[in-house]
């Protein structure tokens, strides 16, 4: 593979063209003074010309120095920039890693929650069938909806019967303070009678001897 389908930036593109050139201008120099041999035998006109290729080689040179440093400069913002994008790329990569931690701790506390035995679930609630049967107008309702619904359905029931249940406890207690008060009542009058009835034996005793 060339060298020219391996570096494609145009800086550097550039510097490889101008050594390219500066190479070539050097070794038609070097052919030409060695062809032209020792410098006092030469000519005037193959001398200016030596001297025109040797200022062409040394602008070649000069402009092939630039072009090589602009690409240094050019490399060392290139290297730069590498290093900032790197430095984004690794920040976006915690990142990312991150939200895959949280995402694996948010499935796992979904988990938890779809699989832990919640109290309502414990409550014996009225089947769904009977329920629907008397409140018809949950027929369409979602699930979490109509579990509400049936819990709250559940506690009124549960304090009417509450409230039914206390009544009955007040009416057996006055009740039984009524049993208690006629026990009471039924009590002082056996004492009365038997109070009567002593009082009555010496009159029966008197009308006896009168018989």
């Amino acid at each position: 593979m060339a060298i020219d389908e391996i570096v494609t930036d145009p800086n550097l593109l550039m510097v490889l063209n101008a050594s390219r050139d500066a190479r070539v201008q050097a070794l038609s120099l070097v052919d030409q003074i060695a062809a032209t041999g020792p410098i006092e035998n030469a000519s005037p006109e193959t001398l200016q010309e030596a001297s025109k290729q040797q200022k062409l080689l040394i602008t070649n040179l000069a402009q092939l120095r630039g072009f090589h440093r602009a690409a240094y400069f050019t490399a060392r913002q290139t290297k730069s920039q590498t290093s900032e994008a790197r430095q984004e790329v690794d920040r976006l990569h915690l990142q990312l890693q991150n939200l895959y931690y949280e995402q694996r701790h948010l499935q796992g506390e979904i988990t938890a929650c779809e699989s832990y035995d919640h109290t309502y679930q414990q409550l014996p609630l009225i089947p769904l069938e009977d329920f629907l049967a008397q409140k018809p107008e949950h027929a369409d309702a979602d699930e979490v909806t109509l579990m509400i619904a049936r819990i709250d359905h559940e506690r009124s029931e549960r304090e009417a019967l509450e409230q039914k249940r206390m009544e009955l406890l007040k009416r057996k207690q006055k009740l039984i303070a009524d049993n208690k008060k006629r026990k009471e009542d039924l009590a002082n009058l056996d004492k009365e009678l038997e109070k009567f009835i002593d009082a009555a034996k010496p009159i029966q005793k008197l009308l006896d001897k009168n018989v």
